[in-house]
């Protein structure tokens, strides 16, 4: 039994030294693991800054382009308002009320027969074309 006890604090002392070898080990794992952490982090960061610095560059395109769309917006509402088709389709609504012929219309205007032609009737169904007409002026050949 007394070689038993002599081997206790041999047993002891290796288990010591076996622990502090495992420790160890875990330590350098565990630096090791916090580096690749830190490595991982830092390359994290800066992908996030170039992401984060491209959608600025994004937004201010964004902006542009949306002030360019307002611009555009209110360009197409100016041509829209002084369309000149427009104008000479009232033009000459307002001339057949006055008794403009087919071919004034044509003339003044600037728009085909068929057109010309489709105003007069529209205006003339509306005003009741059956009044006295006024007689237009036109150059002779």
């Amino acid at each position: 039994m007394q070689s038993y006890i002599e081997l206790i604090p041999i047993i002891s002392g290796l288990m010591v030294c076996l622990m502090a070898i495992y420790v160890m080990s875990i330590k350098r794992t565990l630096a090791n693991a916090s580096k690749k952490s830190e490595q991982l982090v830092d390359s994290l960061a800066k992908e996030i800054q170039g992401i984060s610095h491209g959608s600025v560059g994004v937004g201010r395109k964004v902006l542009l382009l949306e002030k360019h769309i307002e611009k555009l917006e209110t360009v197409i509402e100016e041509i829209q308002k002084n369309d000149p088709a427009k104008v000479s389709y009232s033009e000459a609504a307002r001339l057949v009320e006055l008794g403009a012929g087919v071919e004034d219309l044509m003339n003044s205007c600037g728009i085909s027969r068929p057109e010309a032609e489709l105003v007069s009737a529209l205006t003339e169904s509306k005003t009741g074309s059956n009044q006295d007409k006024i007689p237009t002026l036109t150059p002779r050949t």
